[in-house]
C-alpha cells in the first residue's frame, strides 16, 4: 500500500519525522483511492475548483510554507528540509509538480491554517496530529534554531489542531534548552515533589509506550519510540538532578 512504501521511504531520509509523515500522507491517499464519493477539502473551499496533485499533499506544504515564513524571512535550509521530503515520499517529478500547483494557489489566495487544520481533524488520530507539530518543529529547527515567532506560528497551529497545552510544551521542549526543560517534557513543574516526578514519568512512559500508542501502525510507533527515549532522558536527567534513587 501507499501508506507503507510513504513511510520507509520518507524514514530513509529523514527517519522518524519522514517516517510518521510518508505514513500520514499515504494514509489519506489510499483512503482518498478508496473513497469512490470524494468530498470537499480544504482547498476545494478556497478555490471552488479542482485542483491536483491532491489537495491534501497542498495543505501539507501550506503548514510547511506558514512556518518557514513565520518569522518574516525565508530559510533556504528550512526549504530544503521539506523539499527533500516530498521529493522522498513521492519523487522529484511530482514533488515539483505539488510545489508548482501550490505557488500558483498561493499567489491567488491566502492561506487558512485554521482551514486546513479543520480539514485535518476530522481526517486523523491525535496521536498523529502530535507528530505532524513534531514535524513543524522540526522544520523551524532545520537552520539551528527555533524563532519566537516561529514558535508562535506553531502554537496557534497545535491549537487548530487541538493539541493539549501540555503536550505542546512537551514537544516543544524537544527542540528548545531551557533550565526546566526535562520537567517541561513530563509535563510537571520544576516545583513537583520526588512522588509527583515519578508519578509523571510512569504516566508519560505509558502515554508514548510503542505498545500504547496505536500499535497496528508502526510509522506512528517509531516517533513514539522516540518520544519514549526523551522522557526516559528527561526522568534521567530529573534523579541525577535530585539524587532520585
Amino acid at each position: 500500500m501507499i501508506k507503507w512504501f510513504a513511510a520507509i521511504l520518507g524514514y530513509f531520509f529523514l527517519r522518524y519525522p519522514g517516517a510518521i509523515l510518508g505514513f500520514f500522507v499515504g494514509s489519506f491517499i489510499d483512503n482518498v483511492s478508496s473513497n469512490k464519493g470524494g468530498g470537499n477539502t480544504v482547498f476545494s473551499d478556497i478555490t471552488r475548483q479542482k485542483v491536483s496533485p491532491a489537495d491534501f499533499e497542498l495543505n501539507l506544504l501550506s503548514l510547511c510554507s506558514i512556518v518557514i515564513k513565520a518569522d518574516g524571512k525565508i530559510s533556504q535550509t528550512e526549504m530544503d528540509y521539506v523539499r527533500q521530503y516530498f521529493v522522498s515520499t513521492y519523487g522529484k517529478e511530482k514533488a515539483n509538480a505539488i510545489f508548482r500547483t501550490f505557488n500558483d494557489v498561493n499567489k491567488k489566495h491566502e492561506i487558512s491554517a485554521q482551514r486546513i487544520c479543520n480539514f485535518l481533524n476530522q481526517r486523523t488520530r491525535y496521536e498523529v496530529r502530535l507528530q505532524l507539530i513534531h514535524f513543524l518543529f522540526g522544520i523551524a529547527k532545520a537552520d539551528g534554531h527555533v524563532s519566537n515567532p516561529e514558535v508562535a506560528k506553531i502554537k496557534e497551529i497545535a491549537g487548530y489542531l487541538r493539541i493539549s497545552a501540555t503536550d505542546f510544551e512537551s514537544i516543544k521542549a524537544m527542540f528548545i534548552s531551557s533550565s526546566d526543560n526535562a520537567y517541561k517534557i513530563l509535563e510537571i513543574s520544576k516545583s513537583a515533589s520526588d512522588d509527583a516526578v515519578k508519578k509523571a514519568y510512569r504516566a508519560m512512559a505509558k502515554k508514548y509506550h510503542p505498545d500504547k500508542v496505536i500499535t497496528e501502525n508502526e510509522a506512528i510507533k517509531k516517533g513514539a519510540e522516540e518520544k519514549f527515549k526523551r522522557v526516559q532522558k528527561a526522568y534521567e536527567d530529573i534523579q541525577k538532578e535530585r539524587g532520585i534513587n
